[in-house]
């Protein structure tokens, strides 16, 4: 048995024997719950289930393929992230990492095919690749792939993704809880995860018998800019001539939530007194102008971590099934969304405070 679960220290601490320890580390059915609950709890303490569950890495060179902008923080913040969390869970083994640059879609083919072949390279992960051809391609070598945030449609490589739909369903929901009815929803759909939270988006407004209707609660904007989700919003605010505003705003990303509160704040609107704003992303900008950002989490870091652990069962278990991990985001409530209260009324816009500065 591997050295690193210390079966002989764990039986000295916890004054059991080392074969009741081993057969309790080994999953045994033999043992007292007394017994069990001693020694994982030992092992827990010494660090020895996290080494059960990682153990060693079968190979020593991986390759992420990704789209360019994957590999420059400021050009694509949540890929780059999840990169460096791939780089984080390898770190304690003795693993290469190598990255090649491929287009999500029409990706260079050929490109892929000469860096799979090469010696070196022993297993991949495809982040964010959606062309088909290329998923075909690594289906068909005997390597082991990992998709990370993209599906292989002909369901031959396994994958995990944040459960995006059911994401857009928890966050509008949310807002839904806390007595909002009038929702605009401001989205970059340049991908099919943005479609499936918009889908995700509109089932939570079915459940709460809403009719969702694209041009009155939807504002599409073609990337994830602050400037260009202010200059969509600010000119859906400007065209609204006095109509009742939304008493929220479900916003894509954290980028794009700063650009609407900015949007929101030069016309005289503040967050969250009188419209909320949540994002859904959360990671990047915990306050936007002195004002704490309620978001649902999107999985980012945890992708690489159990990337990494997809693909040592692939290589431990080459003909086990594959599938689809889809993980959930979390909740972070803060103060840009208020609870508004049956009957109440919104609180009116005032450009001045309580007491002179």
């Amino acid at each position: 048995m591997d050295k690193k679960l210390k079966i002989a220290e764990i039986a000295t601490r916890t004054g059991l024997s080392a074969s009741t320890v081993s057969r309790v580390l080994a999953g045994k059915a033999n043992t007292s719950e007394k017994a069990r609950d001693k020694v994982l709890s030992c092992a827990r303490e010494l660090g020895v289930m996290e080494g059960m569950a990682a153990g060693r890495m079968l190979l020593n060179s991986l390759i992420v393929f990704a789209p360019q902008r994957a590999f420059d923080e400021r050009s694509d913040i949540f890929y780059y992230r999840v990169i460096q969390s791939i780089n984080k869970a390898l770190s304690p083994h003795e693993v290469r990492l190598r990255y090649c640059a491929l287009e999500e879609n029409d990706s260079d083919a050929n490109l892929f095919l000469a860096r799979m072949n090469e010696g070196e390279t022993q297993a991949a992960i495809l982040l964010g690749i959606d062309d088909p051809h290329i998923h075909d391609l690594a289906a068909d070598f005997a390597k082991p792939c990992v998709l990370i945030n993209c599906r292989d449609e002909r369901m031959r490589l396994s994958s995990i993704a944040p459960d995006h739909r059911l994401i857009g369903q928890f966050a509008a929901s949310y807002l839904f809880d806390m007595g909002h009815r009038a929702v605009v929803n401001v989205m970059c759909l340049r991908r099919y995860t943005m479609e499936l939270r918009l889908v995700g988006i509109r089932e939570a407004w079915k459940n709460g018998n809403l009719r969702f209707q694209d041009a009155r609660d939807l504002i599409a904007v073609p990337s994830f800019s602050a400037k260009e989700t202010e200059e969509k919003v600010g000119a859906w605010l400007d065209a609204q001539g006095g109509k009742p505003l939304p008493t929220a705003f479900l916003v894509g990303g954290d980028f794009m939530a700063a650009g609407t509160i900015s949007a929101l704040q030069k016309r005289g609107l503040r967050v969250p007194q009188d419209v909320s704003v949540m994002s859904i992303d959360g990671f990047n900008l915990a306050a936007i102008q002195d004002v704490p950002l309620t978001a649902i989490h999107v999985p980012r870091d945890e992708l690489g971590t159990e990337a990494v652990q997809m693909l040592q069962q692939r290589l431990i278990r080459p003909e086990a099934p594959r599938g689809s991990l889809l993980l959930h985001g979390t909740l972070a409530v803060r103060e840009s969304v208020r609870r508004i209260r049956p009957g109440t009324r919104r609180t009116a816009v005032e450009r001045e405070g309580l007491y002179d500065d």
